[in-house]
């Protein structure tokens, strides 16, 4: 169980949501919270409503100069925890440039924007907690969910290969994959969403594991069930059944 008290955490995409909510869970905990995306109005008043030590940091994780500069306000801290993504559905025959363009640029390549600025510090200091922000949806291609769906594979895939490398360091890396979580994003879907969380409790389930040494957390659990064994099935069911 990690202790909170004195610690700094920087939480990237946490205008509202689940950063929003996870914001206040470890501010609570102790830790001093820095929040950071693109709106500094949202951020202010997020700020002003928590509890204990906070400030916050405008940044825009799909411009690099934007990602270097919001790393040098901040400067070293204890965790960064990346929570920034955006999504539109849509299949391969709605194919829309832009907005597959803008999921790949900001759910992933805005990670590697980020990872490239903390991470070689937390390697020369060696201590350091990174928290990535992936999807069950990255366990597998789903139809109807084109940037998406690929852009959180890639976080996973980054993840994995962090923690290869991390993982005798003092840098811990953690990886969550959360289903449906009640947000301005899944209020886009026009289909059922089993399982569906509110922000809050998916930010319990966040903090939960960050408290552990685990790399890994993908819930809801009988949820990701459906999402981890679909690896397994071989194609011709996988498809028959995901299409």
């Amino acid at each position: 169980m990690k202790n909170w008290q004195g610690k700094t955490y920087w939480l990237i995409g946490a205008s509202d949501g689940l950063g929003a909510a996870l914001a206040h869970k470890l501010n609570r905990a102790g830790a001093e919270v820095i929040v950071s995306a693109r709106s500094e109005d949202k951020l202010a008043a997020l700020v002003d409503d928590l509890p204990g030590k906070a400030r916050y940091q405008t940044v825009d994780v799909s411009d690099n100069d934007s990602v270097k500069q919001a790393a040098a306000a901040v400067g070293p801290v204890d965790g960064v925890v990346f929570l920034a993504g955006v999504y539109w559905p849509f299949g391969a025959k709605e194919w829309n440039a832009d907005q597959a363009n803008a999921m790949a640029d900001i759910n992933f390549t805005g990670l590697m924007r980020v990872m490239g600025q903390v991470v070689p510090d937390m390697v020369k200091r060696d201590h350091g907690h990174i928290v990535i922000t992936s999807s069950l949806t990255g366990f597998r291609g789903l139809p109807g969910s084109i940037g998406y769906t690929a852009s959180k594979a890639g976080t996973m895939s980054l993840a994995e290969s962090m923690y290869a490398d991390l993982r005798k360091t003092g840098v811990q890396v953690q990886v969550i994959n959360p289903g449906f979580i009640k947000t301005q994003l899944t209020e886009k879907n026009d289909f059922t969403m089993p399982f569906i969380m509110e922000p809050e409790e998916a930010a319990q389930a966040v903090i939960e594991h960050m408290s552990t040494d685990k790399f890994k957390k993908s819930f809801p659990f009988a949820f990701s069930l459906v999402f981890r064994l679909s690896q397994f099935l071989p194609d011709w069911l996988y498809y028959r059944i995901f299409s």
